[in-house]
């Protein structure tokens, strides 16, 4: 079914974000000379994804999931040429950050998209093995992102950069189409009734609370982004501050824990691990992880729990997708998993605002320990509550 192609898809798109995502701090940073603004830009991007989530969702039970894809694509890439010319028409950074926003709410709607169909391209594969081959694709594409871009960047201005990015979205979206005339899969068309724009997310809310398990399932991926989330805003302050690395080093690390996210899930595509044990075994790590940065007095042990945090974060993720798409029916699965998804991310902006209160790295160590204790006790009382239910079953 040129599986293959719609995976180079996956990859494309993702290195072309990935591209915008790097580029849009730095350029900001150069023009102002100015930290913060830097910081604003980034925000400015990124905050429109997040909040695009439910809406998306909800979209995608509606619309062809097949047909919003391939738009996300094509207008990416529509977004950032027309962006480069108003640049060059106009001028004003302003541009850059606006075509990474519009950009950002695209790839938003490219991602949903992707969630709706996986479970049904999943039919003759097996679904944690197709979902361990489109997060190692995603997964390169978010490493060699910024690589990309840095180069090209060294080499071209700022406007060629966005030009190439666009270039890439286009092969994403040839690539799929590639994949889609020799797919054998029969995609589901949405049978979302029209209603209030508000219903949807009413509806996503009501499965949240009420569908067995799901609640319990969000709980426990916000603990997990809280934990990832404090772990990268703090990682700078941890590594060169607390225990003194240089900024070379600190770029090494991440780079390692890429590698670990991609060399955890060719063992999930190559072994057959229980789903039980792969959501314990992943939560369990990301825990250990958290306890050894906040608690290692060397570099060695802190970047052994930051990879372990990095590194199974992804392990959890397939559990939690899978768990998710055997609870969610079929025709409420864009908006239930775009409010969700939305719920489970809160927490990472919030870990940021609370390393942010703590600039001393001393002080830091103290934060991510108590992260790790809440974490923790989500667990514990996720397990409590599961083995209830199971002996509320039995009886």
């Amino acid at each position: 079914m040129k599986f293959p192609a719609f995976l180079f898809s996956l990859f494309l798109s993702r290195l072309a974000d990935q591209i915008l995502l790097f580029l849009v701090p730095l350029v900001v940073f150069q023009v102002t000379q100015d930290v913060a603004w830097s910081g604003y830009a980034f925000a400015a991007e990124t905050l429109p994804r997040f909040l695009s989530f439910p809406v998306c969702g909800a979209l995608c039970d509606r619309v062809s999931p097949l047909k919003l894809l391939r738009g996300s694509q094509i207008l990416r890439a529509l977004v950032c040429v027309l962006g480069v010319l108003a640049n060059e028409a106009m001028g004003g950074i302003g541009w850059l950050v606006g075509l990474s926003a519009v950009c950002g709410v695209l790839t938003t709607q490219g991602v949903m998209a992707r969630e709706v169909m996986l479970p049904q391209i999943a039919t003759q594969h097996g679904f944690d093995k197709v979902l361990a081959y489109a997060q190692t694709a995603e997964q390169t594409g978010t490493v060699l992102g910024p690589l990309v871009a840095a180069a090209l960047f060294a080499l071209w201005p700022w406007q060629a950069v966005v030009g190439a990015a666009a270039g890439f979205f286009l092969l994403a979206d040839v690539a799929t189409s590639y994949w889609r005339r020799g797919n054998s899969v029969r995609l589901h068309e949405p049978q979302g009734a029209p209603g209030h724009f508000l219903q949807p997310i009413i509806t996503a809310l009501g499965h949240v609370l009420r569908l067995p398990g799901l609640l319990r399932l969000t709980m426990l991926t916000s603990g997990v982004n809280l934990m990832l989330g404090t772990t990268l805003a703090s990682a700078a302050a941890m590594v060169t501050g607390l225990h003194q690395r240089s900024a070379t080093y600190y770029a090494g690390l991440q780079t390692l824990g890429a590698v670990a996210t991609i060399a955890i899930l060719l063992a999930i595509i190559r072994g057959s691990i229980p789903l039980r044990r792969m959501g314990v075994t992943a939560y369990a790590l990301i825990l250990a992880g958290g306890l050894l940065t906040a608690a290692s007095t060397s570099h060695w042990g802190y970047a052994a729990g930051f990879l372990l945090v990095i590194g199974f974060d992804k392990m959890f993720s397939i559990y939690i997708r899978i768990h998710r798409q055997r609870i969610i029916p079929a025709q409420d699965y864009g908006k239930t998993t775009g409010v969700i998804v939305l719920l489970n991310n809160l927490t990472q902006p919030l870990a940021g605002l609370i390393v942010g209160a703590f600039a001393d790295a001393t002080q830091t160590r103290g934060v991510i320990f108590a992260v790790c204790l809440l974490v923790g006790a989500i667990g514990v009382a996720s397990a409590v509550a599961a083995r209830r239910k199971t002996g509320a079953t039995q009886a």
